[in-house]
């Protein structure tokens, strides 16, 4: 080809201009035809006023206050205003100074009250504003910590972060902000154009051919306005998305050394939302020059008429002044309104992202009759249990039935597919089988709350997840009411006591984000460490040696057993020490149970289960004479 990446970048944005200017608002991210995120579905602005207005019930009171200054702040305006009608007509044209010793104390005394309500004013619009917003955006992350794990796994990160961050933000313009000024602005109009009226009724007469202008202004440009920014909305979580993802993975960019890819895709998000933010510029850019040429057309009429006036004797040159000036101070409310129209409608487009999330209902959820269990005694059921995935046509669990007693390890193998890990997803809840049960102690998890099942687990998953933080928290996070001498006690039976004893800081060392900062091993015996100080009944453990060489895998072999001996113990493995000490051995294919029994009988059948301990054995031997040579 002869254009560059670059160009084909930027080419591809004018594409996406064009779209956008000819009202299609279609967007291409990440490649031609591919949406990363999909747009919210479009609700009406009162439709979303009735969904967040709930969220001010605890502030509504302050809103009270706040009217009240909307009210106080004009007025006293007003006042300052009309003392340049009394200082010209009682001061200037007599040339008589003595009215200036009470009409200047007025003007100062007004101008304080005006500058101690607008600072009330100003704060409290803020602190309403900002209890909302944190109100608003904890019940967001609320709503999204209680969704079902299949919703992250079908949505991007970086565009659920863009809805609590930006989005949730733009709310708070949209009922706070928005309504504040809103009500200022009609408080100035009604108080200014009625001082209008009694300095001179005819030239209010100019209100009502100056506010239709705006109106009209406004209803062209607000449609162009809430289309672009719905748009740019939505390219926002996109961009973010791919940065969160390609950030996310830059072991893997620069080790393929991809950075000018990476680079050039980004630079393609950018120029889609660049295209966007532009077509909602212009809309605005438009507005400023055309209310400037309203006010200034307005402005001239009423001083021509005013002038006459003033010369046949009708109004005085104070009272025409200061007719002027509440003439303009006019303009300032009807461009608020104009503009604040124009941010409602930009507002609503984040507001429709957010909504979109907030109406998500959870895959799984507590039963009328649910009730919770207690501690378990940790026997686990399956009973013909089937399950397929949403979207999915094919059976990842077809007719699985076994039994864990109290105190048994339940070692699953397969292929990967095979539906080891689905059933450690059905014994958490977090999918609920299409057919068959799941029981604990012989009670159907859908009789269980959530919450109480999941107190009853502990987990060891394939990727050691930690948050960044220290040591101590990342194990007390199994049992946050832990005593320090419990953490000590658990970190020394998974053999974690000894490094973190070494590193500085012992157990308030920081791990890192994701625990960069401690190897594998060292992870993974936090993990167990976290996994122990819990102290469930029932124990999950998915594939826990995975991406450990074999001296950290056999490190983590003795702690592991400590873990798994006084537990009910789900174990997906492919490490053989692991696999081969399990009471039961169930081996897996295409969601099926094709083979169960001890290590012996398994090995005694000569089937699937043999093949695979001699691949692992021949695995272990190759690593063996790898390492030795």
């Amino acid at each position: 080809m002869a254009k560059s990446e670059k160009d084909t970048a930027a080419a591809q944005g004018a594409r996406n201009g064009k779209r956008l200017r000819s009202g299609m608002l279609r967007a291409f991210v990440g490649q031609e035809g591919a949406d990363v995120v999909a747009p919210a579905p479009p609700l009406p602005v009162k439709e979303i006023f009735k969904e967040f207005w709930p969220y001010m019930r605890p502030y509504r009171r302050y809103l009270v206050g706040l009217l009240l200054l909307l009210l106080l702040l004009p007025l006293l305006d007003g006042a300052r205003l009309y003392m340049i009608k009394v200082t010209v007509d009682e001061v200037l044209i007599p040339g008589d100074l003595d009215p200036f010793l009470w009409i200047a104390p007025i003007v100062l005394g007004v101008t304080i009250l005006s500058g101690a309500f607008g600072y009330l004013q100003s704060y409290l619009v803020s602190w309403v504003g900002g209890r909302f917003l944190l109100a608003l955006r904890t019940r967001f992350f609320s709503h999204l910590q209680n969704l079902s794990l299949s919703f992250f796994e079908q949505r991007s990160l970086g565009d659920i972060l863009a809805r609590l961050t930006g989005d949730v933000a733009a709310i708070e313009a949209f009922v706070v902000s928005g309504l504040v000024a809103a009500a200022s602005s009609v408080a100035q109009l009604v108080i200014f154009g009625g001082a209008l009226i009694f300095l001179d009724w005819r030239l209010f007469i100019f209100i009502l051919v100056v506010g239709p202008l705006f109106a009209g202004l406004v209803r062209v440009l607000s449609r162009l306005i809430k289309r672009a920014s719905r748009e740019t909305r939505r390219r926002t979580g996109a961009m973010t998305a791919f940065a969160e993802e390609a950030l996310g993975n830059q072991s893997l960019v620069q080790g393929y050394n991809r950075q000018k890819l990476e680079i050039d895709r980004f630079h393609r998000e950018n120029v889609g939302q660049f295209e966007a933010q532009m077509l909602s510029a212009r809309a605005r850019s438009l507005f400023a020059p055309a209310t400037d040429l309203i006010q200034a057309v307005s402005g001239l009429v009423v001083l021509g008429v005013g002038a006459v006036a003033v010369k046949n004797g009708d109004l005085s040159v104070g009272a025409l002044l200061v007719t002027i000036a509440f003439l303009q101070r006019l303009y300032g409310p009807m461009r608020t309104l104009a503009r604040l129209y124009n941010v409602i409608y930009a507002a609503s487009a984040g507001a429709e992202r957010v909504i979109e999330y907030l109406r998500e209902v959870p895959a799984v959820t507590d039963s009328r009759d649910a009730k919770p269990i207690g501690r378990a005694r940790g026997k686990v059921e399956f009973e013909d249990v089937e399950f397929a995935y949403p979207g999915s046509d094919e059976k990842a669990l077809d007719g699985i039935s076994f039994r864990a007693d109290p105190g048994q390890t339940v070692a699953l193998v397969g292929h990967s597919g095979a539906g080891k890990s689905t059933i450690a997803r059905l014994m958490l809840r977090f999918h609920d089988p299409i057919a068959g049960h799941v029981r604990i102690d012989g009670v159907d998890l859908k009789d269980i709350t959530v919450s109480s099942l999941r107190d009853n687990m502990a987990l060891l998953l394939q990727e050691t997840l930690m948050f960044d933080g220290t040591i101590r928290e990342n194990i007390a996070y199994g049992r946050p009411a832990a005593t320090d001498e419990e953490i000590v006690a658990a970190a020394e039976a998974a053999d974690a006591h000894e490094f973190i004893d070494e590193l500085e800081g012992g157990y308030d060392a920081e791990v890192g984000q994701r625990g960069r900062r401690l190897s594998g091993g060292q992870r993974q015996r936090v993990a167990i460490a976290r996994a122990m100080i819990r102290d469930a009944p029932i124990l999950i453990l998915d594939e826990p040696t995975t991406g450990l060489d074999a001296e950290s895998s056999h490190k983590i072999l003795e702690p592991l057993r400590r873990l798994m001996s006084s537990h009910t113990t789900i174990v997906i493995s492919h490490e053989l020490l692991t696999v081969r000490e399990a009471d039961v051995i169930l081996v897996l294919d295409h969601g099926k149970i094709i083979e169960r029994g001890s290590h012996d009988e398994l090995m005694a059948r000569n089937g699937a289960y043999t093949r695979f301990v001699r691949l692992q054995v021949g695995a272990r031997e190759a690593r063996e004479a790898f390492s030795g040579a």
